[in-house]
């Protein structure tokens, strides 16, 4: 039996690891954003139920550091706005994905780049090149442009050595390194989005349950006051949403529809997929892990 060849991330073209580092770092950006907009808030909130405190001049110190603090929440917004850092976060992941599945399908004989087709190479450029102005048309920054990766770069020579390989080393490799890889990411995403969300779930259930405490105490004419109510409001509601915006319960559906999706498709593939039918199946599998896929389970998920 044929040896199955070995192709990672890294046999991919610069092009797609350039794009992948960008994804990485605007999300990265996307997020701190996020993250201090809410802590800021809440912040504010805390620093405007306390007393007044030490005057500065004509300003109370707690009042004005409240004041700061919603200056702040403007002001983080304001940046990332400018920067884009969302809408180019998920560009470059569209662009990331889409090359990756792309190198992958031409490297296994996947369509549209089955064994009958004439200058493969020329097809995928094609295509890439068609998907990518797509991207460019909705604001994608391509990297090639300012020099950040060469032109002409985008079939690796790892790519050329597994698509030269016979039918058994193609199939073993794609069913190994990218199915089976794919599915473990899946499964891995989803046991950190179920820990994410428990956590989550119980802080806000926590705070909520200590504003109606204190709301309860507040109008027995007892309690903290209206201010550490207040305090606990903000936070609950800030923990809403920032589990809103990691959206891990739709993601936890959608992974886990993937990777029963993928579990089934690996069995096929090890089985009963012949190699006339071997390129439908490897598209059909790429389709599975496109981000557009994933996004609709989420946004459709209950």
């Amino acid at each position: 039996m044929t040896d199955s060849l070995t192709f990672r991330n890294e046999d991919l073209p610069a092009l797609f690891h350039h794009t992948d580092q960008a994804a990485v770092s605007r999300q990265r950006e996307s997020t701190q954003a996020t993250r201090a907009q809410l802590l800021l808030l809440v912040a504010a909130a805390g620093a405007a139920a306390l007393p007044p405190g030490p005057k500065l001049g004509p300003l109370h110190f707690f009042g004005l550091l409240s004041a700061l603090a919603y200056a702040g929440v403007l002001g983080v917004g304001v940046r990332a706005t400018r920067r884009r850092a969302r809408p180019q976060w998920q560009l470059n992941r569209s662009a990331a994905e889409f090359i990756k599945s792309l190198a992958w399908r031409y490297a296994v004989h996947g369509a549209p780049f089955g064994s009958e087709v004439r200058a493969p190479e020329e097809v995928y450029r094609t295509r890439l090149e068609a998907g990518l102005a797509e991207l460019r048309k909705m604001g994608w920054e391509d990297p090639r442009a300012s020099g950040a990766v060469p032109e002409g770069a985008e079939i690796t020579g790892a790519m050329r050595r597994l698509r030269e390989s016979d039918y058994q080393a193609r199939r073993e490799t794609y069913v190994r390194d990218r199915l089976i890889e794919q599915r473990n990411w899946y499964r891995r995403r989803t046991e950190v989005s179920r820990r994410a969300t428990h956590v989550w779930s119980w802080t806000i259930v926590l705070l909520t349950c200590l504003a109606l405490l204190f709301s309860l105490l507040g109008a027995l004419d007892s309690g903290p006051g209206a201010g550490t109510t207040g305090v606990l409001s903000a936070a609950a509601a800030a923990g809403i949403a920032w589990n809103e915006v990691r959206r891990h319960h739709p993601l936890i559906e959608a992974h886990s529809l993937i990777e029963q999706d993928l579990a089934a498709m690996m069995v096929v593939m090890q089985t009963t997929i012949t190699e006339s039918q071997w390129p439908s199946s490897v598209y059909e599998t790429e389709r599975y892990v496109s981000p557009q896929h994933t996004d609709w389970l989420a946004r459709h998920s209950s």
